[in-house]
């Protein structure tokens, strides 16, 4: 995947893991427009970024998907990366009984059933172009979930099967890629109340995901992730051994 001359949308951009992002692509000569729910914050994230745009709203809103989708296909068209960034995560114990299925269907639908809608509404745009991909950002959570954490992993591992069936169903497809990122515990305001602060920094996520997409690298680990990644790759690569 080239990295420099492209149109790229990032949600959950004006922060964290998407702002970083944003940076290393718009510092690379891509044109970058940001997403997020708050409008001061993308107008603090866009003085940190060259030829960059953004547009407020909230994807996890059916309307606003409906209504972002239409921006970009009729303001900026030429959109040839999409980057589903923006998430929700509760630290919870489920021992608690009060609202923690409402916490599940908050994680839910903004990690997976908004991820699912919004590519749908963009592929048709993507697809037209010679050359376009799609970014998942998932997590390390996708290999194991956490007490505190009881939901969020479950999102993610719904979110890693869809971005591999996304990527099956069109490999033999000579213009889409499909990649997906896992972030490790990330130093961000997202992470704070889940020890965030010990986390690696959100540049070591974007500097990954740069290097990914001029190798095309479709599974991108991060960090401690790659160690899970790798012996996950050893245990199939045995049971495959075995069975021949």
């Amino acid at each position: 995947m080239k990295t420099t001359g492209n149109t790229v949308f990032i949600s959950g951009g004006s922060a964290g893991i998407g702002l970083a992002i944003a940076k290393n692509l718009s510092a690379a000569g891509n044109k970058v427009i940001i997403n997020g729910r708050n409008e001061e914050r993308l107008t603090n994230a866009l003085q940190q970024l060259d030829n960059a745009t953004a547009i407020q709203g909230d994807l996890s809103i059916e309307a606003d998907r409906l209504r972002i989708a239409e921006e970009l296909k009729t303001k900026h068209s030429d959109v040839n990366i999409i980057i589903n960034n923006a998430g929700a995560a509760f630290g919870y114990l489920l021992s608690e009984t009060t609202n923690t299925h409402e916490k599940a269907q908050i994680e839910m639908n903004t990690n997976y059933f908004s991820v699912i809608h919004f590519t749908e509404l963009l592929l048709p745009l993507l697809l037209e172009k010679e050359s376009a991909a799609v970014v998942n950002i998932s997590s390390i959570a996708v290999y194991g979930s956490h007490k505190f954490l009881p939901t969020y992993g479950a999102t993610k591992a719904a979110l890693h099967s869809y971005t591999v069936a996304l990527r099956q169903t069109y490999e033999e497809s000579k213009s889409l890629q499909v990649y997906e990122v896992y972030p490790p515990l990330v130093n961000t305001e997202f992470s704070a109340e889940i020890g965030g602060a010990n986390g690696i920094p959100p540049s070591e996520v974007a500097d990954e995901l740069f290097i990914a997409l001029e190798k095309d690298q479709f599974e991108v680990p991060v960090g401690e992730t790659k160690a899970y990644a790798a012996a996950t790759r050893e245990a199939f690569a045995s049971l495959s051994r075995n069975r021949g």
